[in-house]
């Protein structure tokens, strides 16, 4: 990731202030909420492009380092590099090591197909049939899928951001119109897709997470989202090259209370990927199995609200909240951090909350005794749901 080293400043940065397109809101700094010492760590928050994040600013031995917030870093990574930039530049700041020099490309990748978490949430519809791949990787197949099948409407999700602009920037060049990306964890977003408007789910060469399995996109709770979401005769489409994920798929699928299973070994498609073409060079076999959507589903709906309706002191707050996990049935909270912005009785809460297997990890910003989810909203799951619910309780002063 982006970061840059600088050994010393001449001025302060203040805030609010800005520099060209980049504003800096506000300065928040760590507070040591626990007995153990801890370095001082400060999250500065900026806003470029009408996108609000944070970097993070603490001691690297002699020196500082600034670098992107790893919990609210956004797409595209260039946001990111102006905002470094734009910090050192402000505070005059003599640099030690920078990789955020900017590359002139003759080609700039479209932010138009480029869509946040929330636009999925709130504002897609279609009614176009929807094919989704999960971890385009360099996105050749997403492309020619597009490219043939002018009529559907896909969505790529894809977490590694090289791979997004990589896409982005052949979307632009080829033309084409119906791709939209996400920059998301897939086991998340099919939440928010409706009932059998699916016609394919592609996952091909996931990482075969072969020591941590807990973190495979294959869970039966993942399956049995797939199956919501595909219509009837839709198809979810595993292509891997590692016998223990294929075998691991197979006995998922093989315990489902109903369903129809394809399986092939080294089948050939109209479009394979470099490393597909690096492995069947080396002689290994690449492993497909499908599974047939057999019946509609119904169509799901929250009721959610993610607000904080009651006023909250935020100094009496740290003073008093607790940093041991509250650990539900079906749902947990852990307070992480927590920082300060001076004299303003406001500052961040770092909390990790929601489901066992996915949980999401999020900034509460109080600010004149109002609490608000910093960037955006978590997403209306179950679990999300009654988290915040929890958390509403655990900030209350009385």
């Amino acid at each position: 990731m982006p970061h840059i080293i600088f050994d010393s400043f001449k001025k302060e940065l203040v805030t609010p202030s800005k520099n060209e397109d980049v504003t800096f809101k506000f300065i928040a700094k760590s507070f040591n909420f626990t007995s153990k010492p801890r370095k001082t760590e400060y999250k500065i928050c900026v806003e470029k492009e009408n996108k609000d994040f944070l970097l993070t600013l603490k001691q690297k031995d002699e020196n500082h380092l600034l670098k992107v917030d790893k919990v609210t870093r956004v797409t595209p990574v260039q946001l990111v590099k102006d905002a470094l930039n734009a910090y050192v530049k402000e505070v005059d700041a003599n640099i030690v090591f920078s990789n955020t020099q900017s590359i002139n490309q003759k080609i700039k990748p479209t932010q138009k197909y480029l869509k946040d978490i929330d636009y999925f949430v709130n504002d897609f519809d279609t009614e176009k049939e929807i094919n989704i791949e999960i971890g385009f990787g360099s996105g050749r197949h997403l492309l020619h899928q597009a490219k043939e099948n002018p009529k559907i409407q896909y969505i790529g999700l894809e977490i590694h951001t090289p791979s997004i602009e990589q896409l982005l920037k052949q979307v632009e060049i080829q033309g084409i119109e119906n791709i939209l990306v996400v920059n998301y964890d897939a086991r998340l977003f099919m939440e928010f897709i409706k009932s059998n408007k699916v016609g394919r789910i592609f996952v091909h060469f996931p990482v075969p997470w072969d020591k941590k399995p807990h973190r495979r996109i294959y869970s039966n709770a993942f399956i049995n989202e797939a199956l919501r979401v595909l219509k009837k005769e839709g198809t979810l489409e595993l292509r891997t090259d590692s016998r223990k994920y294929f075998d691991y798929c197979v006995d998922l699928l093989t315990n489902l209370p109903s369903g129809q299973i394809t399986i092939d070994i080294n089948k050939d498609l109209a479009v394979s990927s470099k490393y597909e073409d690096r492995w069947k060079k080396q002689g290994k076999h690449i492993y497909d199995v499908v599974l047939k959507c057999a019946q509609e589903d119904k169509e799901i709906n929250f009721n959610y609200d993610f607000t904080f309706d009651k006023e909250i002191e935020f100094d009496e707050i740290i003073n008093n909240i607790s940093t041991k996990a509250v650990v539900k049935d079906d749902y947990f909270i852990h307070i992480e951090d927590i920082f300060t912005i001076e004299g303003e009785n406001s500052g961040l809460i770092q909390v990790t909350f929601g489901s066992f297997d996915r949980p999401l990890n999020k900034y509460i910003l109080i600010e004149n005794k109002k609490a608000r989810y910093f960037q955006d909203l978590p997403l209306p799951t179950s679990a999300n749901i009654k988290a915040h619910n929890q958390l509403k309780e655990m900030l209350k002063n009385d």
